[in-house]
């Protein structure tokens, strides 16, 4: 499992060929990067996102991540011709130095806004509700659609929409593999925000992302990420457990120190993740 580098350096990110990666200050900008193919997943794209993901999990300079997709669309899912042989055998998409971009595999600390635009197909909508905070702009279409393929959503969609949407709002989509629209996905809960187009949905993810990484404390961040997923998987009563436990580690913080003198101060507080 990786964790946060205690390097004061930043990591050299990377050089992937079907995944941009760019710091926007604390910032990670990661693009998805084959619009030639509707940016459909063959296996090296699933190696360059796990990669990018590693970065973003890793990093200690990055306090918050925005994914989207340079072209007309999110994705058009997998491509299936050169993924799906592998699927078949049981092979594992992600090298040894990657994380699984579904964030399936163990704790991540991390915030992630994620943005759809043009088509977000299948594993586009599992992207989606793998992360924190999620953008669609207002002409996106949306499909989960391998019950026509003759297989099922195997990256957490079984799972994440019917606790997200509801039962009956993620059946609808998830058993029939029917077109959905933006409006559609935020009635369900698949997005929080409905931008005017591919342009604004970013900036918007990009705004959330820096409110974040810039003005809020990244102890205090990766705490509440943690009760909330301690409360998810094990249920509230673990997480109350730890409530004033984690609370009063963060009150001898430097971050703790900085956010009360700031109040006192009436200023914007400079927040160091210690």
């Amino acid at each position: 499992m990786a964790n946060k580098s205690n390097s004061p350096a930043d990591q050299i990110l990377p050089a992937l060929d079907t995944v941009t990666l760019e710091r926007d200050g604390h910032v990670l900008l990661i693009g998805l990067n084959r619009p030639h193919k509707r940016n459909s997943f063959d296996r090296a794209m699933l190696a360059d996102l796990s990669r990018a993901y590693a970065v973003l999990e890793s990093d200690a300079s990055v306090r918050a991540g925005v994914l989207f997709a340079h072209g007309d669309h999110l994705t058009a899912g997998l491509d299936l011709a050169d993924v799906g042989p592998g699927i078949a055998s049981g092979e594992n998409p992600f090298p040894d130095d990657g994380r699984d971009p579904w964030r399936l595999d163990g704790t991540w600390t991390t915030p992630l806004v994620a943005v759809a635009h043009g088509w977000c197909m299948t594993l586009g909508i599992e992207l989606l509700l793998a992360a924190d905070i999620r953008i669609a702009a207002a002409g996106t279409r949306f499909t989960q659609l391998e019950v026509r393929r003759g297989i099922y959503p195997f990256g957490g969609a079984t799972v994440r929409l019917p606790r997200e949407a509801g039962w009956g709002n993620a059946m609808r989509w998830l058993l029939t593999g029917d077109e959905f629209d933006a409006a559609e996905a935020y009635r369900i809960g698949l997005v929080q925000e409905v931008a005017t187009d591919a342009a604004a949905a970013v900036a918007r993810a990009r705004d959330i992302a820096h409110t974040i990484a810039d003005r809020a404390a990244p102890l205090g961040v990766r705490a509440t990420l943690a009760s909330a997923h301690l409360a998810r998987t094990q249920g509230e009563a673990a997480a109350i457990e730890r409530l004033r436990p984690v609370v009063t580690e963060l009150f001898a913080s430097e971050d703790a120190a900085e956010g009360v003198q700031s109040f006192i101060e009436r200023r914007e507080a400079h927040f160091q993740g210690r």
